[in-house]
């Protein structure tokens, strides 16, 4: 199997998502059940170029690297198209998640979810929508609808954002975190400084956050 593929499938409302897979080396969905990553891009990585995916995060580090940092695990980054948002296509990108697990034998049980500014609203929305199908969810400067946090009970949750950010107002994750804990969700903050927008880069390269990610189950 190649380490790196690119996934299509038709979903409602969209037409279609196109996504990039990354695989580890030697990996054989016959043999090996892994833990799924699945990224959500921003609004600047939106369709139709999928080369834009690779800039940032999750698919820009394993797709340099499909074994980053010795890791065994899968990943899973579709496209948003353009004049979309996530909190759009909720259903759609689901359809197109559970799709993909089966085809390279995700486990089940460790399902991740993660975004950033655009994607971090969508990773909010999924949570929310689909309470009970992720493993745990990281939201990188983004936003939600606090007064669904109820559904967010018993998620795990890393939320991260820098307090200068001046394109998604910190308080966006200010309000959803406190929501959350209010409503019984297993929630760690981690503010930063000085990134403005970008607080990703520290995120994901400086921060064990893939890392927990990975070791997350249900």
């Amino acid at each position: 199997m190649e380490n790196i593929t690119l996934y299509t499938k038709e979903v409602e409302v969209a037409g279609s998502l196109t996504g990039i897979i990354t695989v580890p080396t030697g990996f054989d969905p016959e043999k090996e059940s892994l833990p799924v990553i699945v990224f959500l891009n921003g609004a600047g990585e939106r369709g139709p170029d999928i080369e834009r995916v690779k800039v940032h995060a999750i698919p820009k580090l394993f797709t340099r690297d499909p074994d980053y940092h010795g890791l065994r695990v899968i990943t899973m980054s579709p496209q948003c198209p353009e004049n979309m948002t996530w909190n759009h296509l909720a259903f759609p990108v689901m359809e197109w998640i559970k799709a993909a697990v089966k085809e390279y034998g995700g486990d089940e049980n460790r399902i991740s979810l993660t975004g950033l500014s655009m994607g971090g609203f969508g990773t909010w929305e999924l949570l929310c929508t689909f309470p009970g199908y992720f493993s745990c969810g990281a939201p990188v400067c983004g936003g939600g609808l606090s007064w669904r946090a109820d559904a967010l009970r018993g998620q795990k949750i890393r939320v991260y954002h820098s307090v200068d950010d001046g394109v998604v107002p910190f308080s966006y994750s200010e309000q959803m975190v406190n929501a959350a804990k209010a409503n019984g969700a297993q929630i760690q903050f981690f503010p930063s400084d000085g990134y403005n927008h970008n607080c990703w880069d520290n995120a994901y390269e400086e921060t064990d956050l893939i890392e927990w990610l990975v070791s997350n189950s249900k």
